[in-house]
């Protein structure tokens, strides 16, 4: 080894070789957390209905799906005297507020061209219900591209009524099928839904809230506020939670079905928008996280530490696999991920890997059409590569990015 070798291996080896361990520390423990998303917990008998729901809704020139979504709602199996459908037309331009009137559903116009995205959307709504004197249990979040699944509501209720106070649903598909995008799409959903959210559930970690399908107690509101006006107002509140102690849990039964991005640009955008928000989140919540993980013991903030670290990981994987095909530094600065490969390690955590998403498909008896597409799966895993960078890079950019959507098909098409 040269001067120059000798003094590089002295500055990056303490670097180096940490990161390669973390690295292997991460893939390791959310193969280990999918393993308990391979069963689902035997619940409770269901609780007679009691709570009271405001449902919200916010949308922006949603004309195309809102109708469709507000006649599912009045549809529920669940006394319809128990909740009152709210709609927020945020700087609508269209026939947003008008459909959803006809529909039958409260509908609150707002006009605030600073004040842009759902996050603020809701807080001011949050205010509105507060003032009603009509008092209500809990909110629920839905978005206006989404349907319904009829038992959602007894599901939220039986999980108040045992004492939880942020529940997340099930993220099903409303439109799987349409493409290859909207297919891949769905399975990460499918994927997350089985071997991460339900895994996390079974062994009394705190769930993430997933931006629509949310139930949140109003006395938690009150108490807390929702402040959560980043791109990423779901991810937010999560943290926001769970730094207070409060954890999330998942309601596996409880389904909606959400509108996928129809084609591979507006699922690119809107990732990245994902990816703006998480990196914000992760800046502002991790050290804190960490920190009082660690010194309260609690476990469930740590790992939620992690969901946030995740953005940051893919970075330095991605580093470490370039490196690995550059001379000298495959030979000397990548030295544990070499031994792992002559062990065959990663060859067998990659076909682990592979087989996940099926495993999940399987295990939630989803349609078996969607099967052939986890052949593409992996295109829209390593697509997220470029999308973090960029969501690193533009971390401090603050403007909505509005998906369209167009697919207003009934509940009763989509399940049939």
């Amino acid at each position: 080894m040269d001067l120059w070798d000798h003094l590089f291996a002295q500055t990056y080896d303490p670097i180096m070789v940490p990161l390669q361990f973390l690295i292997i520390f991460c893939t390791f423990y959310y193969l280990f957390l999918s393993f308990f998303g391979l069963w689902k917990k035997k619940e409770k008998v269901v609780a007679p209905p009691s709570k009271q729901f405001a449902l919200v809704v916010a949308a922006h020139n949603e004309q195309a799906v809102i109708g469709p979504l507000v006649e599912n709602l009045k549809q529920m199996d669940y006394p319809r005297e128990l909740y009152e459908i709210f709609i927020i037309a945020d700087n609508c331009t269209d026939q947003t507020a008008a459909i959803a009137r006809e529909a039958g559903a409260e509908v609150y116009e707002r006009f605030n061209r600073q004040q842009r995205g759902k996050g603020y959307a809701l807080e001011w709504m949050f205010e509105k219900i507060f003032r009603m004197e009509r008092q209500f249990d809990a909110v629920v979040i839905f978005d206006a591209d989404n349907l319904v699944k009829a038992n959602f509501l007894t599901e939220m209720n039986n999980k108040l009524m045992e004492g939880h106070q942020i529940v997340q649903c099930y993220l099903d598909s409303k439109n799987p099928f349409d493409n290859w995008v909207t297919a891949t799409f769905s399975i990460a959903f499918w994927h997350c839904n089985r071997l991460l959210q339900l895994a996390r559930y079974n062994i009394g970690l705190s769930n993430i809230l997933g931006g629509t399908g949310m139930c949140i107690t109003t006395k938690l509101l009150r108490e807390y506020g929702w402040g959560a006006t980043s791109l990423t107002e779901d991810l937010e509140f999560s943290m926001k939670a769970l730094m207070n102690g409060i954890k999330t849990v998942w309601a596996h039964e409880a389904v909606i079905y959400d509108e996928k991005p129809l084609t591979f640009m507006q699922s690119w955008n809107q990732r990245k928008r994902w990816a703006q928000g998480h990196v914000d989140i992760f800046l502002r919540y991790f050290p804190k996280l960490v920190w009082k993980g660690i010194t309260t013991g609690d476990f469930r903030m740590l790992d939620g530490a992690m969901h946030l670290f995740q953005p940051l990981l893919v970075i330095f994987v991605t580093f470490f696999m370039v490196m690995s095909y550059i001379e000298p530094f495959h030979s000397n600065y990548t030295l544990v991920f070499n031994v792992m490969n002559d062990l065959n390690v990663w060859k067998i955590l990659s076909y682990i890997q592979l087989a996940q998403p099926l495993i999940a498909l399987m295990l939630d008896k989803v349609d078996r059409r969607s099967y052939k597409y986890v052949l593409l799966y992996p295109i829209f895993i390593y697509s997220w590569v470029p999308i973090v960078f960029l969501g690193f890079l533009h971390r401090n950019r603050r403007e909505w990015s509005h998906t369209v959507h167009t697919r207003g098909l009934s509940y009763n098409e989509v399940v049939k």
